[in-house]
């Protein structure tokens, strides 16, 4: 398959190199990226204003850095940077990105970008968090999701549904396998924290330690992750509250 590589931490993240390199047996990647970080951005799109894309040197890939936010490189990058990919993977991201995350996730939102274009995506995340820069297992995470890719290419892909792949930190061996979850409450901004004033300015810090609550719930992404297993989940673009319909 003709791949299409992105993320929301940039172009040089170590998570795209370990997703090409898992990828470069058996399919034919290439990378549209945004040139720098971009987390927490979620679906927003470039308006207004010109987007750059720079082609880097990437040995046996093409690799675009591209200005904009993750959904402008799937579009970019599904459009006129290349012919049209069968597959669009977003990852792996530096970071979990379970239940209410995806609502805010720029590599999340590179999924949905794709399956607002008819085309099969899932977005990868290593749940490790950011105060940890070493042993972390990129590897690990890309092959669970070259696996993850196996087994759903062969139940046939229905791009309506796009799917998000949650990787423990863990080793290759450590990880228990994989888990078909449901989404699982986490809150995100909790309290403002870290006030600062500068005269009549005031800085604030909203962004603290999410507060999990579904640690337990089986069948969850959070618990599935915490209990040593990746959580893949299906989602899906059609928000529609059906049962409020019929009231």
């Amino acid at each position: 398959m003709r791949i299409l590589i992105t993320n929301d931490d940039g172009i040089d993240s170590p998570g795209i190199a370990a997703l090409v390199e898992a990828m470069l047996a058996d399919h034919e990647p290439f990378v549209v990226a945004p040139s720098e970080n971009r987390s927490g951005v979620s679906h927003a799109i470039t308006t207004n204003e010109a987007i750059t894309i720079e082609r880097r040197e990437g040995g046996r890939v093409a690799h675009y850095a591209c200005s904009g936010t993750p959904a402008d490189c799937v579009f970019l990058g599904s459009t006129v940077l290349s012919s049209r990919p069968d597959l669009v993977i977003s990852g792996i991201n530096w970071g979990p990105n379970l239940a209410d995350d995806v609502n805010y996730s720029g590599t999340v939102a590179g999924a949905i970008e794709a399956a607002l274009l008819d085309i099969p995506a899932i977005a990868v995340s290593l749940a490790a968090e950011h105060d940890r820069a070493s042993d972390l297992q990129w590897g690990a995470a890309a092959e669970i999701a070259r696996r993850a890719l196996v087994e759903l290419a062969a139940n046939g892909f229905d791009p309506q549904y796009y799917w998000n792949l949650n990787v423990p930190n863990l080793p290759l061996a450590r990880i228990r396998g994989t888990a078909l979850t449901r989404l699982g409450r986490k809150r995100i901004c909790g309290r403002v924290v870290g006030e600062e004033r500068d005269g009549s300015t005031s800085y604030f810090r909203a962004w603290e330690s999410p507060f999990e609550t579904d640690r337990d719930r089986e069948g969850t992404d959070i618990a599935a992750v915490h209990g040593g297993f990746a959580s893949l989940t299906p989602l899906v673009l059609d928000r529609t509250a059906r049962a409020l319909l019929s009231a």
